[in-house]
């Protein structure tokens, strides 16, 4: 048997063939994928575009804080066509190769037929020989080789038989496997170099390239802010119940995103010494002597601070050190701000646990959001939203205030007539008001949805003590151009904490006492009055033709007193069913079996009127005519059917419904394995330096307590309609409570809402203590025994079949 051999490549070939496959792999799909490309412009992405000096100046800049994209396309397109020219190398060299033992044919070595004689081989033989001879001026050894071996294996005996049984005339060879590198690499001269390359990539380049990525990784948290910055955050946060928004703005500055030592991006000028001061000289109500304390008065800090100042007041700053300065801090500011919201929700829930010893307010987390907003527009918050609106400045706003025509918000203005709208912005020339309402048509209009549901529970709309009450937020988002001239869409309720707060209605206080049962009693009875005069009305104005002319007739008062009648039994059943349950919650346990006496004894009562009830009408209708007799008995069956019908029909509709919900909460699941991304929409933001989408804040507060009761999930995908879950654990006391659901923008003014959300808290029944299904007789537990004790097994076994 022939052995095996191992061999470096001498000639080459094998390498230039693991380099063409490998080069192949890279630049086939890395073409595809990286080969820079014109994006198309969307047409109506231009039609909608803004063409005020803010927006274009934003262009300019984007477009200038970006050299190096251009540089770094055509370094991607050179890399690429080098590569492609290699590969091309390395396959018309692969192609030059010539392999010896590839194909070894002798008769078409010497160009001859096969089965050809001898003679003719001997002379094919001489004449080659005489032009390859390596002697002759056009021998070559190579081929004058191959000459003669073909030669011998056509001639001699023993080669031609090797040649006929092994494809060569030598006889069986070792079977070689070339290995695809050269065979430089070791040769002993070069051992030294090639150890030594190893030795610099995997035991210096590596360990020290992994090493500094997770030395910066480890410095920040998942959305890319230090976590110095976040303990600072949670150790000025917790100092106080209530912090104003000039406190948080100055929390912001202190960030440690802007100090040379955490952020080598950050550039120390040594123009700052004049220019700084002569910009805080011009900075309203901004006090840089006030706050001693560190770091917030540190350089770094007040830099910060002096800068989102001038930026929120819109000064303008020199263009070479300061703005670029300003453009730096204030595009880092939202994620901060999303930062310090989280921080502020943590703290609020430590709180709850008695982990730390303030509760924050609801005013602390919603002065740090709407600090977000104010970054983006460049505004303060008492300014007018209106000048969001491109063109709009402070001397414009009393155009707004007219006495003939009002315009309240930004909603009303696109409600507005195109003839009133022009009117009221008749400053404008014509080109100016075509961008405005270009902006105001791109505009968000959010039409914002709330459910409140127990999912976990038969009756999902029966609040209980202590129950996890869900909250169901649907947000459905269009542009604000589905307003322009149309009246009918109402005013969205605004956030607006000190109105609101006085239109509640109270509710108990955690920290008191709670309610006494004889006025948990009265609440129930007059909310059972309610919902009686509630499903009255709505029986009468459901109430269908068929209906009405069943009243028409001689049997029109006996189906009236039959109808007052059954219902006036089925409230009574209610009261007293609701009105034993608060009993039994008073009494004790020695007073449990009285009221389950009073109870039957009730019962029997209720039957007793029935019955005579029963017997006033029937003698009523003994009366009448035998054919009203007949026609009470048809609407008595026809009721009937239709009730069966309608029974059915809500029970298919009830498998609708949580068929429905399965298949949400499957695809809410998907959507969470998916991920989260971060495009929506583009805000309008000539003075934010980068694009900007649009993200909004939805929780759910106390507004008469002021606290937060669930934490602010950040809404960073409503394009067109999103769907979000808010959960809570309902008060521990029985009560009317009003709780609001909020909405707020992180990029708009003017545009968040408030949803108000009213729960009647029930009391919580007591747990089971016995239950029917539970109770075991003794015939199943004599049978249990037995089969305990029976060791007799109900297969055979070997000593049957012996037997």
């Amino acid at each position: 048997m022939a052995g095996q051999k191992f061999q470096y490549d001498e000639s080459g070939a094998t390498f230039f063939y693991f380099l063409l496959s490998f080069l192949a792999l890279l630049l086939v799909p890395g073409t595809y994928y990286w080969w820079p490309r014109k994006q198309k412009e969307d047409p109506k992405a231009l039609a909608s575009e803004c063409y005020c000096p803010g927006c274009r100046k934003k262009k300019l800049v984007l477009q200038s804080t970006k050299p190096w994209e251009l540089m770094k396309r055509t370094c991607i397109k050179v890399i690429i066509i080098g590569g492609w020219v290699l590969l091309a190398f390395l396959a018309y060299k692969v192609s030059q190769f010539d392999y010896e033992s590839a194909s070894f044919d002798p008769y078409d070595i010497l160009n001859v037929p096969i089965g050809t004689s001898e003679k003719v081989i001997k002379k094919a033989y001489r004449r080659l020989s005489l032009i390859y001879h390596p002697d002759k001026e056009t021998g070559d050894e190579k081929k004058f080789m191959k000459l003669t071996k073909a030669y011998q294996a056509l001639t001699d005996d023993e080669s031609r038989k090797n040649w006929e049984k092994y494809g060569n005339p030598d006889g069986p060879g070792a079977m070689s496997f070339g290995i695809a590198l050269p065979s430089w690499i070791v040769e002993k001269e070069n051992s030294v170099w090639v150890l030594g390359l190893y030795a610099l990539v995997f035991m210096i380049a590596l360990p020290t390239t992994v090493g500094m990525w997770w030395y910066k990784s480890i410095r920040y948290s998942g959305d890319k802010v230090l976590l110095e910055t976040s303990r600072m955050y949670y150790y000025f946060l917790h100092k106080s119940n209530s912090i104003p928004l000039k406190r948080v703005i100055m929390i912001l500055s202190a960030s440690l995103e802007f100090e040379k030592k955490y952020n080598s991006e950050i550039v120390e000028r040594s123009s700052d010494e004049y220019e700084m001061p002569q910009l805080i000289k011009q900075l309203y109500n901004f006090g840089e002597k006030a706050q001693k304390e560190p770091p917030l008065s540190y350089n770094y800090s007040i830099k910060a601070r002096a800068l989102i100042h001038a930026h929120l007041s819109r000064l303008v700053l020199k263009a070479d050190t300061l703005d670029l300065d300003r453009m730096y801090i204030v595009k880092k500011c939202p994620y901060l701000i999303q930062e310090m919201v989280g921080v502020v929700s943590q703290l609020i829930l430590l709180a709850y646990a008695q982990r730390v010893p303030r509760l924050l307010n609801i005013e602390t987390i919603e002065n740090c959001m709407k600090l977000c907003p104010m970054v983006v527009q460049a505004l303060w918050e008492y300014k007018s939203p209106f000048m969001q609106l491109p063109y709009i400045t402070e001397d414009h706003i009393k155009h707004f205030d007219n006495k003939k025509k009002r315009v309240r918000s930004i909603q009303h203005l696109a409600q507005l007539k195109n003839e009133d709208r022009r009117s009221t912005l008749k400053f404008l020339s014509d080109s100016q008001y075509e961008d405005l309402v270009k902006v105001l048509g791109r505009m968000p209009y959010i039409d914002f949805k709330v459910r409140c549901e127990v999912i976990d529970d038969e009756a999902t709309t029966v609040y209980t003590a202590g129950a996890i009450v869900t909250v169901t937020v649907q947000l459905k988002r269009r542009d604000m151009r589905v307003l322009f001239g149309d009246d009918s869409y109402a005013d969205k309720h605004h956030i607006e904490p000190e109105k609101n707060a006085a239109k509640e209605t109270e509710k108990p206080d955690k920290l008191e006492k709670p309610m006494s049962n004889e006025d948990v009693i009265e609440n129930s009875e007059n909310v059972e009055n309610k919902e009686l005069k509630d499903d009255e009305k709505e029986k009468k104005a459901t109430k269908g033709i068929w209906q009405q002319k069943r009243q028409s007739g001689k049997g029109k008062k006996s189906g009236n007193v039959k109808k007052q009648k059954a219902t006036l039994s089925a409230s009574a059943k209610k009261k007293i069913k609701k009105k034993e349950k608060l009993e039994k919650a008073k009494l004790g346990d020695s007073e449990i079996k009285e009221t389950e006496d009073d109870k039957t004894e009730d019962k029997e009562k209720l039957k007793d009127n029935n019955v005579s009830s029963d017997d006033d009408s029937d003698s009523d209708n003994e009366s009448s005519s035998d054919a009203s007799g007949d026609e009470s008995e048809k609407t008595d069956a026809e009721e009937t059917t239709d009730d069966k019908k309608k029974v059915s029909a809500n029970n298919d509709d009830d498998d609708d419904d949580d068929w429905d919900k399965f298949q949400s909460g499957a695809n809410k699941k998907d959507r969470v394995l998916e991920g989260r991304t971060k495009q929506s929409h583009l805000v309008h933001s000539p003075y934010f330096p980068e694009e900007k989408h649009e993200y909004w804040w939805v929780y759910l507060s106390d507004r008469k307590s002021r606290t937060l009761l669930t934490v602010p999930y950040h809404v960073t995908e409503l394009v067109d309609e999103e769907e979000i879950q808010l959960k809570f654990t309902a008060p521990r006391w029985p009560g009317v409570y009003v709780f609001a659901v909020c909405l707020r923008s992180d990029s708009y003014f003017g545009f968040d809402q408030m949803h108000d959300i009213k729960l009647d808290v029930k009391e919580a029944p007591e747990p089971l203590t016995e239950h029917p299904q539970w109770d075991i007789s003794d015939e199943e537990d004599d049978t249990k025994e037995e089969d305990k004790q029976s060791d007799i097994s109900e297969f055979t076994t070997d000593e049957d079949v012996e037997d």
